[in-house]
């Protein structure tokens, strides 16, 4: 199947032949699907906190912060096509939509109002202003979402980027320092650096901090190999093998590279103005404190059950009742230090609102044992995709992950992947079709065996951005 230059192209991306030889059979074989028995609520899997109980998870980890290692990880790489496909296809095939005349009739209330209204002059054709958002002028159609001016404020409008460095400062600082790591595409780190060199002195300075920004690209040994419609290496016109990257589940190696206590894991479009910041800042804090009890509740037990000194039924109890994982009816001491000695993520979910995208789910695994597991729809089978209508909870992508073991040692977090979850999807290179395939997803896959737990958090701490019209909801547009 591979030719003498296959096989030096492959090893020069980072991988081996059984690895790729391993990802074409997951297309012909395709992936299993999950066996979701239920879909997660409140009292089922979802923890709903009551006003007293979110301020003691916030003044525990006010308490503990100082002492910890805390990173806001913020996955940033990709380009912000989805954003702007529609204003795309207004200035390539002509398709004047609804979305195209409510983002013209809307134009000044755009926070980057400011900055297109140089590239074009009174009276403008509409054309004209919308390629000179994504083409001319702005570029947007070229940039990723974090270089997008998102916020108006009196003292400067905001691009994405930089209202993490505001979040930053609010929930994941030890003492005046706030550690930040971005996962940016190669050709887009240094329009982030430029950016971040021009306007960090001025967070700092209002904030009283100090950032250590950092960034990861994803590592070519993540991507995998394309294949023909029937499944054959697909190839250039050139004659070369052709890899793509594997999504967001390839970030779980950039997770695994930070070394930290705590990291707080949110996506680079889903922030709102500093008005209506004030819930995503309590829960951040909150879900941290849940974590870290959590975390030594579950190393004090494990240090007994190693002694012996363990209740079992107690601590059997823990794991059920606290760390959401329904045990067999016949179970060991080992397993229970298996179920404790983990990675811990506890993942804040909103009520389902419509937004497409993952749910909270408890899922049959191995031994008899059920946990919680984040799912997509194309990880369901048919005849249960009834469950995902029935979810009650969304997925906004909102963690605090706890990466650390008793001994204070980093888990090795490509440990706890489950490989054989995964995306395959049609795409198409020079005109030609071919078949994608991701890696299991950050949150789903890449994450399946850590210790899962949900909490409710209200809907005002999630506002994304997935086209440039959610620029015109209340959570992004300046107080009347």
């Amino acid at each position: 199947m591979f030719t003498k230059e296959d096989l030096s192209q492959i090893e020069l991306h980072g991988l081996c032949k059984e690895q790729v030889e391993r990802q074409i059979e997951n297309f012909r074989q395709g992936f299993p699907f999950l066996k979701v028995v239920r879909a997660a609520s409140v009292g089922d899997g979802v923890l709903r906190l009551d006003a007293k109980e979110v301020e003691a998870a916030v003044k525990y980890y006010d308490k503990a912060a100082d002492e910890l290692d805390v990173v806001k990880f913020v996955p940033a790489s990709g380009a912000a096509t989805r954003m702007f496909k529609e204003l795309f296809e207004f200035v390539n095939e002509d398709k004047y939509t609804p979305g195209i005349e409510r983002l013209l009739d809307n134009i000044e209330k755009f926070a980057f109002w400011d900055e297109l209204k140089e590239y074009i002059v009174p009276d403008s054709p509409e054309e004209e202003i919308v390629e000179a958002i994504i083409k001319t002028g702005l570029d947007y159609g070229s940039k990723p979402k974090g270089l997008v001016t998102f916020h108006a404020y009196a003292d400067g409008n905001r691009k994405a980027v930089e209202e993490h460095l505001v979040e930053g400062a609010t929930y994941a600082r030890r003492g005046n320092k706030v550690r930040i790591h971005f996962t940016v595409s190669k050709e887009h780190q240094a329009g982030f650096e430029s950016l971040l060199k021009e306007r960090l002195p001025y967070y700092e300075q209002r904030f009283g901090v100090k950032y250590d920004i950092s960034f990861s690209v994803q590592k070519p040994s993540t991507d995998t190999i394309a294949v023909n419609p029937d499944n054959t290496p697909f190839r250039t016109d050139e004659g070369k093998l052709l890899f793509r990257p594997a999504g967001h589940g390839a970030l779980i190696e950039n997770l695994n590279d930070i070394e930290a206590d705590v990291i707080f894991v949110k996506n680079i479009d889903n922030v709102t103005t500093d008005a209506r910041r004030s819930d995503t800042i309590t829960y951040k804090k909150a879900l941290a404190g849940v974590l870290l009890g959590l975390q030594q509740q579950a190393f004090a037990y494990l240090q007994q059950l190693e002694q012996g000194s363990a209740d079992v039924v107690e601590v059997a109890r823990f794991v059920e009742d606290k760390l959401c994982v329904k045990l067999p009816e016949e179970y060991t001491a080992q397993t229970l230090k298996a179920l404790l000695d983990r990675p811990i993520r506890v993942c804040g979910v909103v009520l389902n609102q419509g937004e497409p995208g993952g749910g909270p789910f408890w899922v049959a695994g191995e031994g008899g044992i059920e946990s919680l597991q984040i799912a997509e729809s194309s990880q369901i089978a048919p005849e249960d995709i009834h469950l995902m209508k029935s979810a009650t909870h969304f997925n906004p992508v909102d963690l605090v992950c706890g990466v650390r073991k008793a001994n204070g040692e980093k888990y090795d977090l490509t440990q706890y992947t489950d490989p054989s979850t995964g995306f395959i999807s049609s795409k198409s290179s020079g005109g030609r079709e071919l078949r994608a395939q991701e890696l299991p997803g950050l949150w789903n896959g890449a994450m399946a065996k850590w210790t899962t737990v949900l909490v409710e958090v209200p809907i005002t701490t999630f506002s994304p951005v997935k086209v440039v019209q959610d620029l015109l909801r209340p959570e992004h547009q300046p107080e009347a």
